[in-house]
């Protein structure tokens, strides 16, 4: 079965996404991209712009299916906070489009693509760039991010259908 899938990587300043089309033997970059807004900017309208943005690529790229980067932080709190800020966004946007959506760990994303857990940013890029048949490392860095989880989603996806 052939799937759009729409990868994303919340953040304020910067929310990557990857749209990928994948089916029982291969999987295929469509377009990837950054929805970025201005620390000037009040966090409101922040908001407003990366929900208008992800609307936007919604009904561009008409996905099956959406997969969001659960966030990770040890140190920073107030970072995460603002973050969670975005990622809950990004679901109410999903939500009010009706399309399921997945969710997995940073550590999910790389194990999926490299194998383990430990896996560098440089390593996840180059398995994005080799996994899409791409000629460069996608940029920017939330981008690729966002297209490896799509990757990430694409394998989870062809195992659930296996086992059924």
């Amino acid at each position: 079965m052939t799937q759009i899938i729409l990868g994303l990587d919340p953040g304020t300043a910067a929310t990557g996404y990857g749209v990928v089309v994948t089916n029982d033997v291969t999987t295929r970059h469509i377009a990837h991209g950054c929805i970025t807004t201005s620390s000037k900017t009040e966090m409101a309208q922040r908001l407003n712009t990366i929900a208008k943005e992800l609307r936007s690529i919604i009904r561009e790229y008409k996905p099956n299916i959406v997969a969001v980067e659960d966030i990770y932080f040890c140190k920073n709190v107030s970072t995460a906070i603002v973050v969670a800020q975005a990622r809950g966004v990004l679901l109410q946007i999903v939500a009010t489009a009706k399309l399921p959506v997945r969710h997995y760990t940073p550590l999910q994303v790389k194990q999926a693509l490299t194998g383990h857990g430990r896996a560098d940013k440089k390593q996840i890029q180059k398995m994005v760039k080799m996994v899409l048949g791409m000629k460069n490392v996608p940029k920017p860095d939330d981008a690729a991010d966002a297209l490896a989880v799509a990757i990430t989603c694409a394998h989870s996806s062809k195992l659930e259908s296996h086992i059924r």
